[in-house]
This record gives structure tokens, C-alpha cells and sequence, in this order.
């Protein structure tokens, strides 16, 4: 496993559907290294804070494989890392493998996956199509939500290590697919609220 490209945008102003938004969702590759604190890779940003980014929404990871399902379903010509809004475009790095809470070393920084992507609708105003959130949330490709345990430095091609493993089998995929399909029974719904690493927003959910 390992990062394909590394990718940072400030919020901006576009015009979509009649009217003014503003959203971080536009990242470009960056080709040197790029510092990471605990919120954010610098020279990256969210424009509205109490849906994206802090501690829970640090770093979004998209693995490439995704690209090849969706260039096959979506004609358009700006294929370049990012396009997701992702931070870190990846090699090998699936959700349907990644489990809650499970640790990786990306270049020097320590990444801890916590959660799937729910993707509002900035994710329309990315692709021009007032239906691709859903799309997006019916394909099963959710990316990664990652926590950074400790800053570091992260470029273009570095590994991406596994240095402890969770201890569940519940992935990030299994996560995304009980909240779209709103169904588990009492003990999956116990074993998700017990998860030490799952953000407190998702165990509250889980919890009702």
C-alpha cells in the first residue's frame, strides 16, 4: 500500500444550481511533502466545519481503484487525484479491508481509520450532477476517514503501513453499509458502540 498522490485545497467560492457556494472540496496534487497537524494537511481547509474536517474528518483517503469503477460510469476529462476531495489518493487502501480503529504509518505521520464518508451534496457541485451523492453512496466506495494519532510529513509515494490492527473485524465498509441500509440487529449495534475508535457522532446514532 502506499500514496499515489497527496492533495490540498482552501475553500472557495463557485456557482452552482443558481446560487453561491462554498466548499473545500476542490484539492490539487501536490508533488513535494506536506506537513500534517492534527486537523489538517497545510494548505488545506473545509468551509463549513461543523459537517467537515476536526479531529474525527483529519485526513480523507480514496483509493485508486475507485477511479477505474467510475471512469467507467462517468464521462468527463479531469481525471487527476483529488477529484473526490480526497487528501490522500491511495494504492492498495480499501475500505472493504480496513477496519475501525486499525493504525498505519503514512510517511511520518500515525493514522488511525475511524470512519466512512458521507458525502453531502458539495459532492454534486464536484461532478456538475445533482445525483452523484447518491451514486456515490449506493457504489459502496466510501473512502476513509482518518484521525491523525501523530503529525508528520507525508509525500507522493510513501508507504502506507499497517502498525497495529484493530482488534474487530467490523471495517469501515461494514459501518457505511449499516447507516445507508439503517438495519442491524442488537448485538452488531452493541459491538459499534463498544469500538473504542469510532467517532462519538456515529455511536450516538448507534446508540437510539
Amino acid at each position: 500500500m502506499h500514496v499515489r498522490s497527496v492533495n490540498v485545497g482552501l475553500p472557495r467560492s463557485v456557482q452552482w444550481a443558481g446560487r453561491t457556494i462554498t466548499t473545500g472540496i476542490f484539492k490539487q496534487p501536490i508533488q513535494e511533502a506536506v506537513s500534517l497537524n492534527r486537523l489538517n494537511f497545510v494548505g488545506d481547509g473545509q468551509a463549513d466545519l461543523t459537517v467537515h474536517g476536526g479531529p474525527d474528518k483529519a485526513v480523507y483517503a480514496y483509493d485508486n481503484v475507485h477511479y477505474a469503477y467510475w471512469q467507467q460510469r462517468i464521462e468527463r476529462t479531469d481525471w487527476a487525484p483529488g477529484l473526490f476531495g480526497e487528501n490522500l489518493t491511495t494504492e492498495g487502501l480499501l475500505e472493504s479491508e480496513v477496519r475501525i480503529g486499525d493504525l498505519f504509518r503514512v510517511g511520518s505521520a500515525l493514522l488511525r481509520a475511524v470512519q466512512p464518508r458521507f458525502p453531502c451534496y458539495k459532492l454534486n457541485v464536484r461532478f456538475d450532477d445533482p445525483g452523484m451523492t447518491h451514486h456515490f453512496a449506493r457504489a459502496g466506495r466510501s473512502g476513509i476517514y482518518f484521525r491523525v494519532v501523530e503529525p508528520g510529513v507525508v509525500q507522493a509515494n510513501d508507504m502506507i503501513n499497517l502498525i497495529e490492527g484493530a482488534n474487530t473485524e467490523i471495517t469501515i465498509q461494514k459501518v457505511s453499509q449499516i447507516v445507508l441500509n439503517r438495519q442491524a440487529d442488537a448485538d452488531l449495534l452493541a459491538q459499534l458502540v463498544a469500538l473504542p475508535h469510532l467517532p462519538n457522532s456515529l455511536k450516538k446514532m448507534f446508540s437510539h
